[in-house]
């Protein structure tokens, strides 16, 4: 019997089903909070950091996993404006980040389903 994996914000504890973890992206983004930490009952962490256009989507194993993230093939250029809840502003190539709308398709698929969409190109860092 497989054990279905359940998902909280890491920062506030609050459960994270598909429906509802986009409603909190969502609304956190747009109210500037741009990093969003998930932790899984397995232990795995999904983060989101944006710029507000695009997202970084990385899921991790463990805390020293390098992991794993979504990619846009192709893009050429890089996006700043990304900033972490340490006041950090990081700046990513756009080929390591994907438009905003395919990271939320890709964060509902992660907490449905516990792996990215095989549609979705993904790089693995480990």
């Amino acid at each position: 019997m497989r054990m279905v994996e359940s998902w909280v914000f890491t920062d506030s504890a609050v459960p994270a089903s598909a429906a509802t973890a986009l409603d909190v992206l969502q609304e956190r983004i747009a109210a500037g909070h741009l990093e969003t930490w998930l932790t899984s009952s397995r232990g795995r962490s999904l983060a989101v950091i944006s710029n507000t256009d695009r997202a970084m989507v990385m899921l991790l194993d463990d805390e020293a996993d390098p992991g794993e993230h979504a990619l846009s093939p192709g893009a050429s250029s890089s996006s700043s404006g990304f900033l972490l809840a340490n006041g950090q502003h990081d700046e990513y190539p756009d080929e390591d980040t994907v438009p905003l709308a395919e990271a939320m398709r890709i964060v509902s698929h992660i907490l449905t389903t516990g792996a990215p969409p095989t549609d979705a190109p993904w790089a693995i860092d480990r």
